[in-house]
């Protein structure tokens, strides 16, 4: 009999109930002791060396399951049938039966009170000889140890001089690496323990990466076993990993508890393996909750959710942990909802304990819906008009006529263009304006999102004419072709797998060709003197490990053989806009919240996969049938989103959610896109950026070439358009910006001009409260508090005791400039809030 891992199966009896309660159940005025449920109640161990890991809750009267586990303390009735350490792993020593006692002192009143559960082992087939199989029990050793990451002897030119494949997806290369490579020195059967091998990876010689395999652990034995058997590959029909299991199931957890976690792999047999031992784990969101190498998760005094992920071979498992504040909230919290997005972010806040801060006002709301929809800030007239309209219908009212603004289009239009790659680097002026001009017709005439995906997918035709086709120009490849566009319209990174297996999602090798098959015959060539994007050729890649042929197939879908000379994208567009693909709409839903809301429910937004789920799952669900429903409209998705009270909400915090960054409980201060901020400041200035090659007037967001030059740009974060990863813009403040701000000559040049709006404002307002007004007004959009009126009026009149200056200004001129510059350096200034 074969095994499917090294230490052979185990066969695990779920069984309902408990085995076990208190050992002296407590007198009626003490505390009540907790029950410990053992999960399983039953343990079978199948095979020579099998393991379980046993999972031992504590359930109290009126009171949540709590992981017990690691507080107990364990012993085997018979230890030479079954073993059992601190951490509760059971380990099968002969055939046999006995049992596992787990238990734990209570204080219970006056007295200590032991609750005890005991639960059955049953040993089989422990003496078996045992059956290596080189990728079954071999290569998770490589995996758990990190010797086949990407930044060990699994990255592309190995290290120094050992390559295995990242994560194992080559088993057969990495055994030749390690049998054949170097003659054959890095394993010795003939005496095992001084095989290079280990002596390297237990530390014993010098070696790169340290000592990663202790010679005391478990892994450095089963290498040095299956050595000394002769280093065997194994048979071709032994059974492989079907799916992986992540255990207990979701988990609600109080600060600073923790978890013990099994992993349970499911081989072709339908057997069930504990391979938590040989398992990769790693959290999504370590400020809630952190995740060790042995599988125990501790939580940290953050509230909010985190994913726990477990890897194994090729395959993947999660649970989501929830982290409640400590508390309830009074209902009295919660104000009215606006629209279906208002109670799906409350149950969230409910179920954490997590109070939403209050309303924005009226001012802070304009200038907030103002930058994120049109990429500039209000003038003081619309502030002013806004602030004195009595009506309660005046916010929906300015949201309908910033969605039909130009600017609309200009700002959205610049941020679709990040991610299609409108790059005159590889396009050239003409070509690359005309790829811009078609994406901001799109957006300007409201083209549906599917349609605007099925254009890009589909294009063909001259170049140079306003139009998709340039996408194809500047991404030559068809793998890159693929890759890029699944990850602009789907939100999914699937360009590791053209190399090996995804690390953390169930895209291979096979699924990344399948999709570059559908971009093969797509080139470009001369027609003449127009250069155009044509179809022609195969519709095929090849497989670069098995040099298979691989036909047209969408992810998680079949094989779509075309004829030759046959376009195979309108399959792909099909596959791809159809309301029934689980990954479209709520990729454009989950991009457009996070642009107006400050994050994504899915964060990267581009970056879907089942091991980094939304944090809200519910509330994306419903903004993708949204989405769906109203036929793919951006502006429908934009106005429901910015109509809502969540949208609504200040980001003064409260007592309960001043930590909380991804629940939506308050708004999250947003750092203005390079992009924005330069326009807000040619806004306030009213002195124009000029940028080179472009006409007097140009706005920075109406700016298609990427490339144009301009320090102010770079220095905040506009990306380049090499890639489609939002990870471009850089939106994190920097030392050189906060500099810039406070020293930038230019900047000095416009908040001093004599046309410049300080100027005019000084000439217009003799009296120093409306100047301090007007001041306020023009650069942050509202009116001062009365403490702000008091110290601008009172440097004002400062100001207006000296004679002068030596540039030649009056003092009260100088005194609003230097106001003018503190406000520019203020985080209300740089900060959408």
């Amino acid at each position: 009999m074969r095994s499917l891992f090294w230490f052979g199966s185990v066969v695990a009896s779920l069984l309902a109930g408990s085995i076990g309660t208190a050992a002296d159940p407590p007198r009626p005025d003490s505390t009540p002791v907790p029950v410990l449920v053992a999960d399983p109640a039953q343990v079978m161990l199948d095979g020579p060396q099998a393991r379980l890991r046993l999972l031992v809750n504590a359930q109290s009267p009126n009171a949540a399951l709590e992981d017990a586990t690691l507080t107990l303390q364990f012993r085997s009735e018979n230890p030479t049938i079954a073993q059992v350490d601190a951490s509760g792993v059971i380990l099968a020593v002969s055939d046999g039966e006995t049992a596992v006692i787990a238990e734990r002192e209570y204080s219970a009143s006056q007295s200590r009170v032991r609750a005890t559960v005991r639960v059955p082992v049953t040993v089989r087939h422990s003496k078996q000889e045992r059956q290596f199989h080189f990728g079954n029990d071999i290569l998770p050793i490589f995996g758990r140890h990190g010797c086949a990451g990407a930044g060990c002897h699994g990255k592309a030119e190995g290290q120094n001089g050992f390559k295995l494949s990242v994560f194992g997806f080559d088993p057969a290369a990495d055994y030749a690496a390690l049998l054949k490579e170097s003659r054959g020195r890095r394993l010795l059967p003939s005496a095992p323990e001084r095989s290079l091998l280990l002596t390297k990876a237990s530390g014993q010689v010098p070696h790169g990466g340290g000592a990663r395999i202790p010679a005391d652990s478990e892994s450095y034995r089963t290498l040095r076993d299956w050595i000394a058997a002769g280093t065997p590959f194994g048979s071709a029909d032994a059974p492989t990993l079907r799916t992986l299991t992540l255990e207990p199931g979701e988990r609600v957890m109080r600060f600073h508890a923790r978890q013990a976690l099994r992993v349970m792999a499911t081989d072709s047999t339908g057997r069930k393996i504990d391979v938590t031992h040989q398992a990769r784990f790693q959290s999504n969101n370590d400020a809630v909750a952190v995740v060790s190498a042995d599988g125990t998760i501790q939580t940290q005094a953050v509230p909010g959710d985190a994913v726990m992920m477990a890897a194994f071979l090729n395959e993947v498992a999660w649970i989501r942990v929830i982290v409640p504040r400590p508390g309830a909230v009074p209902e009295s919290a919660f104000r009215p909802a606006v629209n279906f997005i208002d109670p799906l972010v409350d149950a969230r806040l409910r179920r954490l304990n997590l109070a939403p801060s209050g309303p924005v006002d009226d001012a802070t709301f304009l200038r907030r819906l103002s930058l994120d929809l049109i990429g500039l800030p209000p003038t003081p007239d619309e502030v002013r008009q806004f602030l004195a309209d009595p009506s309660p219908q005046k916010r929906n009212r300015k949201i309908e006529s910033l969605l039909n603004r130009p600017e609309f289009a200009d700002l959205w239009a610049m941020r679709l263009a990040d991610l299609l790659r409108v790059d005159r680097a590889a396009l050239g002026h003409a070509r690359a304006y005309a790829y811009h001009r078609w994406i901001r017709d799109s957006v300007r005439q409201n083209l549906p999102l599917d349609a605007l995906a099925r254009a890009i997918l589909t294009a063909e035709g001259p170049l140079g004419e306003p139009g998709p086709t340039h996408f194809y120009k500047v991404v030559t490849k068809p793998g890159e072709r693929a890759s890029s566009l699944m990850q602009v319209l789907l939100g999914m990174r699937v360009g590791c797998a053209e190399c090996h297996h995804h690390p953390f999602d169930r895209w291979g090798q096979d699924d990344y060709h399948g999709l570059a098959a559908f971009f093969a015959p797509v080139t470009t060539a001369n027609l003449g003197d127009v250069e155009a994007v044509l179809v022609q050729g195969a519709a095929t890649a090849k497989h670069p490990r098995t040099g298979a042929a691989i036909d047209p197939t969408a992810l998680g879908g079949t094989p779509n053989p075309v004829p030759a000379m046959t376009d195979p994208r309108p399959i792909l567009a099909d596959w791809v806009t159809s309301p029934t693909n689980p990954y479209f709409a709520r990729n454009w839903a989950n991009r457009v919240w996070a642009h107006l809301l400050g994050r994504g429910l899915v964060e990267p937004v581009d970056d879907h996969r089942a091991t980094n789920p939304p944090t809200n799952p519910e509330l994306l669900a419903a903004l993708e049938r949204y989405l769906i429903d109203s036929k793919f409209d951006l502006r429908a998705m934009v106005r429901v989103i910015v109509q809502s009270r969540t949208y609504q909400t200040g980001t003064e915090p409260t007592d309960s959610n001043a930590r909380d960054e991804q629940n939506y409980s308050r708004a999250l201060l947003k750092r203005l896109e390079a992009e924005v901020l330069a326009d807000t400041l040619s806004r306030v200035l009213e002195v124009e950026e000029r940028y080179p090659g472009m006409p007097a007037g140009t706005r920075a967001v109406q700016v298609w070439d990427s490339k144009v030059a301009s320090d102010f740009l770079k220095l905040f974060g506009r990306p380049t358009r090499t890639g489609v990863c939002t990870c471009e813009r850089v939106t994190e403040p920097t030392v050189a910006q906060v500099l810039h701000l406070l020293n930038s000559p230019r900047l000095q040049e416009r908040l001093s001009h004599p046309q410049g709006s300080v100027s005019r404002l000084v000439r217009q307002h003799s009296e120093d409260a409306a100047l301090a007004d007007a001041l306020m007004l023009q650069f942050l959009a509202r009116l001062p508090t009365e403490t702000e009126r008091a110290a601008i009026v009172g440097h004002l009149r400062r100001a207006s005791t000296t004679t002068g200056t030596t540039s030649g200004k009056s003092s009260r001129q100088q005194a609003a400039e230097d106001i003018a510059w503190g406000l520019v350096n203020t985080l209300e200034f740089v900060l959408n809030h």
